[in-house]
């Protein structure tokens, strides 16, 4: 074992995605990622994620922990390449992403149960 560790949990935790003031996403049922080295991640349902404001790209990649991820860019007021991505397919351990969204720290606002949270 290489000591790399993933866990997911489904959380009630109020998350809000912001970018430059827009509403992006807001979920009260994201599925919190914690990954070693990384930071914690907020894996938002589709359901909760604003697509009007999304696009998605041929921007692909590949997590061994994860699966074959794809990509969104930002396209409101000028485009903001690949600052969301989702698993159509993860691997069986973290099943709970499947479909969900990720956003960068450093592209968006990331606001947890009211509160910046660190990217």
């Amino acid at each position: 074992m290489n000591g790399h560790v993933v866990e997911t949990a489904q959380s009630d935790h109020h998350v809000r995605i912001e970018v430059g003031g827009r509403l992006v996403a807001e979920s009260r049922r994201p599925v919190v990622l914690t990954e070693t080295n990384l930071p914690v991640r907020y894996y938002i349902p589709p359901e909760d994620v604003n697509f009007d404001l999304l696009e998605a790209t041929d921007t692909h990649t590949t997590c061994p922990y994860k699966g074959l991820a794809s990509y969104w860019s930002f396209r409101d007021g000028g485009v903001m390449p690949d600052l969301a991505w989702a698993y159509p397919e993860p691997i069986p351990a973290v099943a709970q992403i499947r479909d969900h969204l990720a956003f960068y720290g450093k592209d968006v606002t990331i606001i947890v149960d009211g509160v910046p949270a660190q990217s």
